[in-house]
C-alpha cells in the first residue's frame, strides 16, 4: 500500500515542537522506538523459525489488546549460564495497542491497521490518532485523523512523552532512514511558530520547509501578520535561516523583505546585537539611538552597552546590567554619559557639555543571613542630567529636585547584651542650588539594653528593677561640596570628621495605678579632629576664622521625664429596640507631661575682641571652637523646660451594609489629633513655645486620605512685625494667632475592575529609582523601542457579548494648600492640584494622562498624555508633552515579541530650540 498525500478537506496540521535542555528528543526518534517495538513483536510471530536461539523460545501472550513477549524456564535459564552477555532487548516495557473499529495485522500485506481512536502506549510514550498504518514491508508509518459523517476532520494524531505533547494532524515517517514527511505544519519554535505546508524531517534536528510562514500571533489559522519564508531550514531550539523573506499583513504582501534572514532560537540567554533606532532631532541632527551590544555573560548576571550618536557631534553611551542569585542577592547598576553638542562651532550659541548619571540598586534576601544585612540604592551625578536628557526613559523624572544614594552594611551579634554595627554611606544632591552633601562613611555601634538590677525569673516590676542603660557610638565623615567639585581631590579638603558617644540610663514605673512615669539621664560624648578659631582683623574689619587640626572633645550631660495616661471614652447610642446605623464612639485621648533639664557648658566657649570703627570702644563675641563640627556644640545656656502634648483618635462602630455580618464595621474618624507645646522656665521672655497642631484621617474606605496641621502663636506682634513679649489677646487680638497652615489629600478612585495590578508599575518603578514619586503625578518613564517598562504579564480578559460593557478606568488626584501669616502677610504660599488617570474605552484602545493646575499663579503643570493600541501580536503607543520646555511627542508601532522586536517603526518630535 503506497501513502498518498491527504486531501485538501483534512490538510490542517498543528506541530508542535518538543523542546527539552538540549532538543535532542523529537517525535520522530519516539515514533522510531514505536515501529520497531512493533516489529520486532510481528517478527515474532510470524517468523518464529528465523529467531535467534536466545529466543526462540518467546511466548506471545496477547490477552485482548495486550502485546506481551514472555522467555519460557529453559530459555531464562540459558541465558542465566551462557557465558556470553546478551544484548539488552529491545521490549522493556509492555506494548499496548487497541482501536474501536479496527484492531488487526495483516500478515499478506505485513501491515497492522488501527482505526477509530487508535491508541498506542509503550512506556511513558503514547499516540492516539483516528487511524494508525504501520507497513512492514517499507518501514513506514503512517498517522492521521478521520473524517466522520458530516465530513469534519476530526481525532487528528496527539502524541505524548511525558509531560510534552504534540499534536500534527497527519505524518508519513520512514523507521529505517527516520525521515518524515509532515504536510501543512505548525511548529513552535521559541517564541514564535512556523506553518509550513511541506516540512522534511532529514534527522533527529534538521528540518526543510517550503513556503512557510513565520509568526508570532496567537490565531494560527488567520494570522494578522507573518513573515513568508520562501526556503528554509530549521534547527530546533537554535536556529532558523531562510532565504527571500518578505512581511505580509493578513496576507497581503509588502515591499519590507529580506534576501536572507537569520532567526537565533534558544531557551538560553545569548549576545546578540541591539538594532538602534533613527531619527531626526531639531538641534543635533540626524541621529542613531538605542544600539548596541547585549552580553549574555553568564545565568546570573548580564550586560547591554547601548551608545546614541548625532550628527553634530554629540553622543552617548549607557551601561546597564542586571544580576541575581537566587536566595542571595539581586539587583542592577547602570552607568550613563552624554557629551551634547548645541548649534554649531563658531554660532554665538554654540556649546558644549557632559552630564552622567550613575545608579546602583541592591537588595539581599532575608532568608541568606539573618545576621547580617547589605543593601544599596544610588542615584548620583550631573545636576542637570534629568532637565537635559530627552530620553523617554527619564520622562518621569524631568522634576526631580534631589538625588539621593544610600550604601550600608549591618551586622548582629546575637548574645546577652546584642551587639549591633553598621556602616552606611550617603549622598543627597540639590539639583536646584547643585550643593552636595555626603557620608564617606556613617559608623554605628550598640549594645543592646542591659537591666543590672532586674532578677533572673520573673517580670520586671518597679522603679529598680526597671533601671537600664545602652551604648551607643556613631563616627561621620561628613562631605560637603558642589557639583563642580564632584570626585575631585578639592571635595574632601572641608572634610569633618567626629564621633560621638551616648549612654541612655532610665526607668519607668505605674504612679496612681494610672499613670505611666518614666525618667532618664543622658550622658554625650563628642569627639573631633578639627576645630576652629576666631578672630577680628581690625583692617579688613571682618571676621577671621581658621581651623584647627588636632584631637578635641567635649562633654556633656541632661535630664528629662515624663509623666503620660490613657483615657478612653465610650459613647453609646443603642437603645433597646432600635437599630441604629452609628452604634457607638470611642474616644482616646494620651495626655502627657515632660520635664527637661540641660546644663549650661559655657566653658567650651571662647570669645574675641572686636574694636570698633572709630577705635573707641570695643566689644567682646563669644564662639565655641566646636561650631562646625559634625555633631553640632554645646548648650552655652542653662534650659529648664516643660512640655505638654495631647494625642486624640476617634472610632466609630456602625452597622454593617452585609446583612450576614454579625459584628458591627469599625471605621477611623480621626486617626490622630495632637496638640504640642512647652513652656521654658529659664528664659526671661517668649517662655511659650508656639502650639503646634497635627492631624489626619481616612475616608471613603481608606480610599481618600487627608492630613493637616497648623501652628498657633500666643504671643502679639510689634509694628514691625516682629514678635514681643505680650500676649495677643492682651494686644487686642484672639488667644492665638495662626501663623501658618497646611492641608494635603490624596484621592485615588477606580472602577471595580480596574483594580488589578497596574499596567505602568515599570515605569513607576523607574521612577522611584530616579529619586522621583511612587505615583505617576509627573509623568511615567517610558521606552517603547525596548519595551523595558510597558512588559507586563497580565491576564486578558475577555469583553462582554453585550455593549454596555464595563469600562475599566482609574483616577488619582493629590491636593495641597499652605498658608503663611508669620508676619501678617495673610498668603497662600502654594496652592495646586495634581492628577492622574487612565481609561480603557475598549479592550484594546486605552489612553491615560498626567497633570496638575497651579492654582495660585493660574497654569498648568508638566503634563503628559498617553495612548497606546493592542493590535494583537503588534502594539501602538504615542506619548505627548503638549507644551513645557520639553514639549514633544513620540509614537511607535512594532512586535510585541522579543525575538523581533527590532521590527518597528518610530517617529519622534524633541522639544522646539530654544535660543
Amino acid at each position: 500500500m503506497a501513502f498518498q498525500k491527504p486531501s485538501h478537506s483534512f490538510t490542517k496540521i498543528h506541530l508542535k515542537a518538543l523542546h527539552t535542555n538540549n532538543f535532542k528528543i523529537l517525535f520522530a526518534l519516539s515514533f522510531t522506538v514505536f515501529i520497531n517495538t512493533l516489529s520486532f513483536a510481528q517478527d515474532i510471530q510470524t517468523k518464529k523459525d528465523s529467531i535467534k536461539p536466545i529466543v526462540k523460545d518467546v511466548k506471545i501472550v496477547k490477552a485482548d489488546s495486550l502485546l506481551t513477549p514472555q522467555l519460557s524456564e529453559r530459555a531464562q535459564d540459558s541465558v542465566l549460564t551462557d557465558s556470553v552477555k546478551p544484548k539488552k532487548e529491545l521490549l522493556e516495557h509492555i506494548v499496548k495497542y487497541s482501536a474501536i473499529d479496527t484492531n488487526k495485522f495483516n500478515q499478506k500485506q505485513h501491515k497492522l491497521y488501527l482505526y477509530n481512536e487508535a491508541v498506542i502506549d509503550y512506556g511513558d510514550m503514547n499516540i492516539k490518532a483516528g487511524s494508525i498504518i504501520v507497513d512492514y514491508n517499507t518501514n513506514t508509518v503512517y498517522a492521521k485523523g478521520i473524517v466522520d459523517t458530516v465530513g469534519t476532520y476530526t481525532q487528528a494524531p496527539v502524541f505524548t512523552q511525558g509531560s510534552n505533547v504534540v499534536e500534527p494532524d497527519s505524518i508519513v515517517f520512514n523507521t529505517k532512514s527516520q525521515k518524515a514527511l509532515i504536510y501543512n505544519s505548525k511548529t513552535e519554535q521559541g517564541e514564535g511558530t512556523v506553518i509550513a505546508n511541506v516540512t522534511k524531517k532529514e534527522n533527529d534536528s534538521v528540518y526543510f520547509l517550503k513556503n512557510a510562514k513565520y509568526t508570532t500571533a496567537e490565531d494560527l489559522e488567520d494570522p494578522e501578520y507573518y513573515i513568508k519564508l520562501r526556503k528554509a531550514k530549521i534547527v530546533p531550539g537554535k536556529k532558523i535561516v531562510t532565504g527571500l523573506a518578505n512581511l505580509f499583513f493578513y496576507d497581503v504582501p509588502t515591499p519590507l523583505g529580506l534576501p536572507f534572514g537569520f532567526f537565533p532560537q534558544t531557551e538560553k540567554h545569548t549576545s546578540g546585537v541591539i538594532i538602534p533606532s533613527f531619527g531626526e532631532q531639531n538641534d543635533r541632527g540626524y541621529f542613531l539611538q538605542n544600539g548596541g551590544y547585549y552580553f549574555a555573560i553568564s545565568d546570573y548576571i548580564d550586560l547591554a552597552v547601548l551608545g546614541d550618536y548625532y550628527t553634530n557631534g554629540s553622543y552617548g553611551m549607557r551601561m546597564e546590567s542586571t544580576y541575581s542569585k537566587r536566595y542571595k542577592f539581586r539587583g542592577n547598576i547602570g552607568f550613563r554619559y552624554e557629551n551634547l553638542i548645541n548649534s554649531e562651532r563658531g554660532f554665538p550659541d554654540y556649546s558644549k557639555n557632559t552630564i552622567y548619571n550613575i545608579r546602583w540598586s541592591h537588595s539581599q534576601d532575608s532568608k541568606s543571613n539573618p545576621n547580617s544585612r547589605f543593601s544599596a540604592s544610588v542615584n548620583l551625578g550631573s545636576s542637570t542630567y534629568y532637565r537635559s536628557s530627552i530620553n523617554q526613559i527619564n520622562t518621569g523624572a524631568f522634576l526631580n529636585n534631589t538625588l539621593s544614594s544610600s550604601v550600608s552594611y549591618s551586622k548582629t551579634f546575637h548574645g546577652e547584651p546584642q551587639v549591633n554595627f553598621s556602616l552606611t554611606a550617603t549622598h543627597s544632591q540639590n539639583t536646584n542650588t547643585e550643593q552636595i552633601n555626603m557620608t564617606l562613611p556613617t559608623f554605628q555601634g550598640s549594645v543592646g539594653r542591659m537591666y543590672p538590677f532586674a532578677s533572673k525569673t520573673g517580670s520586671k516590676k518597679g522603679i529598680i528593677q526597671n533601671i537600664n542603660l545602652q551604648y551607643n557610638v556613631r563616627g561621620e565623615n561628613r562631605i560637603q561640596t558642589t557639583d563642580s567639585l564632584f570626585f575631585k581631590k578639592e571635595m574632601f579638603d572641608d572634610a569633618r570628621a567626629g564621633f560621638q558617644h551616648s549612654i541612655p540610663l532610665s526607668t519607668n514605673f505605674k504612679l496612681f495605678k494610672y499613670f505611666s512615669l518614666s525618667a532618664s539621664t543622658n550622658y554625650n560624648e563628642v569627639w573631633t579632629f578639627k576645630t576652629i578659631s576666631k578672630s577680628f582683623d581690625p583692617i579688613e574689619r571682618k571676621e577671621v576664622i581658621e581651623d584647627v587640626n588636632g584631637f578635641d572633645s567635649f562633654r556633656t550631660y541632661n535630664f528629662s521625664t515624663s509623666l503620660g495616661t490613657t483615657i478612653y471614652g465610650m459613647f453609646d447610642f443603642q437603645k433597646e429596640g432600635k437599630d441604629r446605623k452609628i452604634q457607638a464612639i470611642r474616644h482616646v485621648i494620651r495626655p502627657s507631661i515632660s520635664y527637661n533639664i540641660n546644663p549650661a557648658f559655657d566653658k567650651y566657649y571662647d570669645s574675641y575682641e572686636v574694636i570698633s570703627a572709630d577705635g573707641l570702644t570695643t566689644s567682646d563675641v563669644d564662639y565655641s571652637r566646636f561650631e562646625r563640627g559634625v555633631f553640632g556644640t554645646p548648650n552655652k545656656n542653662f534650659s529648664s523646660s516643660m512640655g505638654i502634648s495631647v494625642s486624640n483618635n476617634i472610632e466609630a462602630k456602625v452597622r454593617d451594609k452585609d446583612s450576614t455580618a454579625t459584628k458591627p464595621k469599625k471605621i477611623t474618624i480621626l486617626n490622630n489629633l495632637n496638640f504640642a507645646t512647652s513652656y521654658n522656665f529659664a528664659g526671661d521672655s517668649l517662655q511659650w513655645s508656639p502650639v503646634r497642631m497635627s492631624g489626619g484621617t481616612q475616608l471613603f474606605n481608606n480610599k481618600m486620605s487627608v492630613n493637616f496641621g497648623a501652628t498657633l502663636d500666643p504671643y502679639a506682634l510689634d509694628n514691625n512685625n516682629n514678635r514681643i513679649d505680650k500676649f495677643n489677646i492682651d494686644n487686642g487680638g484672639s488667644l492665638f494667632r495662626l501663623t501658618s497652615a497646611n492641608l494635603t489629600t490624596s484621592w485615588s478612585i477606580s472602577s471595580k475592575k480596574g483594580d488589578k495590578k497596574d499596567k505602568k508599575s515599570r515605569g513607576i518603578e523607574e521612577n522611584l529609582r530616579s529619586g522621583g514619586r511612587d505615583d505617576d503625578m509627573f509623568g511615567v518613564s517610558e521606552d517603547f523601542a525596548n519595551n523595558q517598562f510597558n512588559e507586563e504579564d497580565k491576564e486578558e480578559e475577555k469583553p462582554s457579548a453585550l455593549y454596555n460593557s464595563p469600562i475599566p478606568w482609574s483616577l488619582r488626584l493629590a491636593y495641597a494648600v499652605n498658608y503663611s501669616n508669620s508676619r501678617r502677610q495673610n498668603e497662600i504660599s502654594s496652592h495646586s492640584l495634581m492628577f492622574s488617570g487612565d481609561i480603557e474605552l475598549s479592550p484594546k484602545w486605552s489612553i491615560g494622562a498626567s497633570s496638575g493646575y497651579d492654582l495660585k499663579n493660574a497654569g498648568f503643570t508638566y503634563t503628559q498624555l498617553r495612548f497606546e493600541r493592542d493590535l494583537l501580536s503588534w502594539r501602538m503607543n504615542f506619548s505627548w508633552i503638549p507644551f513645557s520646555s520639553r514639549s514633544s511627542w513620540n509614537f511607535f508601532i512594532g512586535i510585541k515579541s522579543s525575538i523581533l522586536k527590532d521590527l518597528k517603526y518610530e517617529k519622534r518630535k524633541q522639544p522646539d530650540q530654544r535660543l
